[in-house]
């Protein structure tokens, strides 16, 4: 099966880099949001995400009118039928995840895989709201998208061979990232691992043992990250991952999984880092630390 056009449902942060990552692979996207109003917005910010490449001489004006034109705002579940392939890339709630595939589940025909985005849930519960619990699969990009080349596929119960296959070779072949095969586990390989990183760190700023600003730099300076875990965990958006940690603290039932109550308090602030200016560093509209 060829992938021409994909369905993106769900369009924050994630669903933002992977309809603009996407397009400008040659695809054509069907994006759709709760409203209207966050899907002009969402639209907004992948143009502005564009300008910036052209401000760095990384894509000119030309490059940046095709991928646009790629990306179709719809306002119907409905139109996703056209698609060989849809995304849900929607906040890591449970129920809400379950209510969306059943409804991309009515209008898609069997032939369509249904790919979620989720980097903590359980795929075989998210199949359970499918009627061919078969066709869908883990597809756990990590931001941000363009720059990542790696994707968990994650396998349901349920999961066909076949959709597995096509989904790897969608993923290798299409849009040329790595695609590694995880069995479905709470946090999968990337999200577990990050997240214990991410925990450990707010369990050494709280015990005083160094500033944010110092860890930061022993693990950039010391172990070459591109970021250190705070100014990771405001790249993530600390509510997703506190959701993250939450998820797995309740499945695995251990206390390294545990919050950092300085994560929570700054996720009840509403100081969730990027996404809100503020986290555990400022940063300016463009994402960039101040």
């Amino acid at each position: 099966m060829k992938v021409r056009k994909v369905g993106v449902v769900g369009m924050g942060t994630m669903g933002q880099g992977i309809a603009e990552m996407l397009a400008f692979k040659g695809l054509e996207v069907l994006a759709i949001e709760k409203t209207k109003e966050k899907l002009t917005q969402a639209v907004r910010m992948i143009e502005h995400s564009l300008d910036k490449q052209i401000e760095k001489w990384a894509l000119t004006q030309t490059e940046k009118k095709l991928v646009m034109n790629r990306i179709h705002p719809i306002d119907s579940f409905a139109e996703l039928a056209d698609c060989e392939l849809v995304i849900e890339t929607i906040t890591e709630d449970l129920d809400t995840k379950l209510q969306i595939i059943a409804e991309i589940d009515k209008h898609c025909p069997p032939s369509v895989i249904l790919a979620s985005n989720t980097s903590t849930l359980s795929l075989t519960e998210l199949a359970s709201a499918s009627a061919h619990p078969e066709r869908v699969i883990g597809m756990h990009f990590i931001h941000p998208v363009f720059k990542i080349d790696l994707v968990e596929i994650v396998r349901g119960l349920k999961t066909s061979e076949e959709t597995f296959l096509q989904t790897k070779h969608f993923i290798e072949e299409t849009i040329d990232k790595k695609g590694i095969m995880v069995f479905e586990s709470p946090g999968f390989v990337t999200t577990r691992l990050i997240c214990l990183h991410i925990n450990e760190a707010l369990h050494v700023l709280e015990e005083g043992v160094a500033t944010a600003e110092d860890i930061d730099s022993a693990m950039r300076i010391g172990y070459s990250f591109q970021h250190g875990p705070f100014e990771m965990a405001d790249r993530f958006g600390l509510d997703s991952v506190l959701a993250a940690l939450e998820i797995m603290f309740r499945d695995y039932g251990e206390l390294k999984y545990r919050p950092s109550i300085v994560l929570k308090k700054m996720v009840r602030a509403g100081q969730l880092g990027v996404k809100t200016g503020i986290g555990f560093f400022n940063y300016n509209e463009d994402g960039e630390r101040i």
